[in-house]
């Protein structure tokens, strides 16, 4: 579903982000784990098309990002670690808008809507403007976003935050039945005790370079993801 191959961004003359290559496939809840800048949102905005890169090549569902973006943004679904919505649209008029520009019909979204803003307790929110929303409402509002056209392959940058318990419970219930159906999802996060539970595979990312990847019971043994992580973050490799 998304192949990342020698990838290589750069700034500066430096390479922030150094040949990786993963791959996430149909069925896959995907973690992607690092510290601060070690080069996960630079990875995942290159995968939405939303940034240029230097080297390698990124394939969603077969396509190159590159030579067909609009066609892949057409399949994909991204949650930045802070929503920019529009704040002065009412909440159903934001997720109407999104349902156009991915062309879905009138009683699709109609009963999608209807469905997420009930479980997410949106519902009686959804006439206010979005700029009265706090932080967590805002990021429901974007979840439910994100689902309403059924995309194959969605990706979240730290998608938990702002999420109070109940919420985070309905997101993870989401991405498992996203993936049971077929679908995929790639995601960076802190929260390593979520992706070690909820997680098929992980991907380890520090200063730019892979440094593990797999299925999240081989990358962990007999241990936690958080020992693993810990261990790799204080080796000098």
């Amino acid at each position: 579903m998304l192949k990342i191959r020698n990838f290589t961004k750069c700034y500066d003359g430096k390479a922030v982000v150094d040949d990786l290559s993963l791959e996430v496939a149909a069925g896959d809840i995907y973690a992607f784990i690092g510290h601060n800048g070690a080069g996960k949102t630079t990875t995942i905005k290159a995968a939405c098309g939303i940034l240029q890169f230097d080297g390698g090549d990124i394939f969603i569902d077969g396509m190159s990002v590159k030579e067909k973006p609009l066609e892949c943004k057409k399949i994909i679904s991204y949650i930045p670690d802070n929503p920019e919505l529009y704040d002065y649209l009412s909440g159903v008029k934001y997720l109407n808008f999104v349902a156009d520009i991915y062309g879905v019909g009138k009683a699709d979204r109609e009963e999608r809507i209807r469905r997420y803003a009930d479980i997410f307790g949106l519902t009686e929110d959804l006439a206010q403007p979005v700029s009265a929303y706090s932080h967590g409402m805002k990021q429901k509002l974007a979840i439910i976003a994100a689902w309403i056209h059924e995309p194959k392959l969605i990706i979240m940058d730290e998608p938990f935050v702002g999420l109070d318990p109940v919420a985070s419970h309905t997101l993870k219930t989401m991405m498992r039945e996203h993936c049971d159906k077929g679908g995929a999802i790639f995601f960076s996060t802190h929260v390593l005790e979520v992706a070690e539970k909820l997680c098929d595979k992980v991907a380890i990312i520090k200063n730019g370079k892979l440094v593990t990847c797999g299925d999240m019971e081989t990358v962990k043994g007999d241990t936690s993801l958080e020992a693993v992580f810990l261990e790799l973050e204080d080796d000098n490799v």
